[in-house]
């Protein structure tokens, strides 16, 4: 939907290990991961973020976080004083501690303000979305 709307380029983070399908799997493999501060391999060479002004960083969020993965993409592809925008999908948590996460991992970026989506409405969320980048000053 973003894309959609701003045109902008994008890059799918996938892990080198692809995530299991089944959903106990997959938060008993995030729990590990978090527990260990991992940073799982990314299947594809990660983009130089050199040609943009804003890197919009959108994810889920499992246990109150961002994946491990995402810390990964942000160490190999640091944002310098980039504007980082997150947007996540959640149960429950909203933005969790992703302004945190992406703080301390890009620690010169400036974090702008985030939007969260419950994962439920994500088909419906057109005009917050709209809304948001609009704030962002990424649409008119």
């Amino acid at each position: 939907m973003i894309a959609e709307r701003t045109r902008c380029d994008t890059y799918r983070i996938e892990a080198a290990d692809p995530y299991p399908h089944d959903y106990d799997e997959t938060v008993a493999r995030n729990v590990r991961e978090q527990d260990q501060d991992a940073r799982p391999a990314i299947a594809d060479p990660v983009p130089d973020l050199a040609a943009y002004d804003t890197v919009i960083l959108a994810n889920p969020i499992w246990n109150v976080r961002p994946p491990m993965i995402m810390s990964t993409f942000i160490e190999a592809a640091p944002p310098g004083t980039r504007r980082l925008l997150p947007v996540t999908t959640h149960a429950m948590s909203g933005l969790g501690r992703a302004l945190e996460v992406y703080g301390d991992l890009a620690p010169q970026a400036e974090i702008g303000d985030g939007l969260a989506v419950r994962g439920e409405e994500v088909a419906d969320a057109g005009p917050a979305l709209d809304r948001w980048l609009r704030g962002a000053g990424l649409i008119g």
